[in-house]
């Protein structure tokens, strides 16, 4: 049934979302979003023209609207750029698209978690928006967590092993933010991973057979090798080991509490679930995507090469992998102590 089949008028009430599967539930959602639009006076002609500019939108999303995350509004806004748009049109899909998530929040939040087990969250913000849109401004992207706040946040993880009332999920958490972090993973990649994705003898330090990598340029997924670095090799073999048999029969690596795959919805809720039982303030919380940016930035930062920090994360364009870069405050102080401190190293060495 396409979207024109389901256009509903200003007070029709959406079916329930429990009689909807995702493809079906989204065009309600629109229908019902540019119902709002005429019980607020919108002129038909505006309303004409953005509905078909949301419906592309989505068309070129490619995941339902709830699930989208700041990385698929930068694809979709990609594909807006390869196609020619200007910037001020790009501009105007951006905050359809975001005008539409905001009714998503407002009216039908609660609706969307209970039946896809989504919490929503704005995948258009700040940085993504004056990059790809063409805003004049220039505000900065909100900063990846600190080497030390992963170290804070990983300790806690740690520590609930020992304490949780139930070990399995406990240990499933540590490994799979740890794995998130140190391999650069997406959560959806993370999500698809299998116990056989893991192979711990290839390479110094052993690597994760990324099968499903995000797509680029239309293509189908794009497969990577990512290295257990920092000891995730150690992390995962206790976590096969001691965990994993735990947690059900099936081939999925990081399992629901029924043996099922863990849903990449699932792994963001449960991280700001995680997060308010730390009682971490709103300042230091940060999504699994910042966890990929906290991976870049800190291999970055300890000298790692921008080019294998992009086959790591698996990006098409080197210039992206800088993006996800946002170095320290004290970034050019640490570095000029490195360098002084490898010439004095050479000159004590010297004849």
């Amino acid at each position: 049934m396409g979207r024109a089949d389901l256009r509903l008028v200003a007070g029709t009430p959406l079916p329930a979302p429990s009689s909807l599967d995702a493809e079906g539930f989204e065009p309600a959602c629109v229908d019902a979003f540019v119902a709002s639009w005429s019980a607020r006076g919108f002129s038909p002609v505006f309303i004409e023209n953005a509905t078909g500019v949301l419906e592309r939108f989505l068309a070129l999303l490619e995941v339902p609207a709830w699930e989208a995350r700041p990385d698929d509004v930068d694809a979709v806004v990609a594909k807006l750029v390869a196609n020619g748009l200007a910037a001020s049109t790009r501009r105007g899909y951006v905050q359809v698209f975001k005008d539409f998530h905001r009714f998503l929040v407002v009216r039908k939040s609660a609706e969307i978690e209970a039946t896809f087990g989504v919490a929503l969250a704005d995948p258009v913000d700040e940085f993504n928006a004056s990059r790809h849109v063409g805003d004049d401004g220039s505000p900065s992207a909100k900063a990846p967590p600190s080497l030390e706040r992963m170290e804070q946040f990983f300790a806690f993880l740690r520590d609930r092993v020992g304490t949780a009332r139930k070990f399995a999920p406990a240990g499933r958490d540590y490994a799979l933010y740890r794995a998130l972090y140190h391999a650069g993973l997406r959560a959806d990649e993370a999500a698809s991973l299998e116990l056989a994705d893991l192979h711990f003898g290839r390479g110094p330090f052993g690597k994760i057979h990324v099968r499903f990598g995000k797509a680029a340029r239309g293509s189908g997924p794009r497969p990577r090798w990512a290295p257990m670095l920092d000891h995730l090799d150690l992390v995962l073999r206790w976590f096969v080991e001691d965990v994993r048999p735990k947690m059900g029969p099936s081939k999925a690596l990081f399992c629901d509490e029924g043996g099922g795959p863990i849903n990449r919805g699932t792994i963001r809720n449960r991280l700001h679930y995680l997060l308010e039982m730390e009682g971490a303030p709103s300042g230091e919380r940060f999504s699994p995507h910042g966890l990929r940016h906290a991976c870049a930035t800190h291999n970055y930062e300890r000298g790692m090469d921008l080019v294998a920090i992009q086959q790591m994360l698996g990006h098409w364009k080197i210039g992206t992998t800088m993006v996800y870069v946002t170095p320290s405050a004290t970034f050019i102080e640490d570095s000029y102590r490195r360098a002084i401190s490898a010439t004095l190293d050479d000159l004590e060495g010297g004849p």
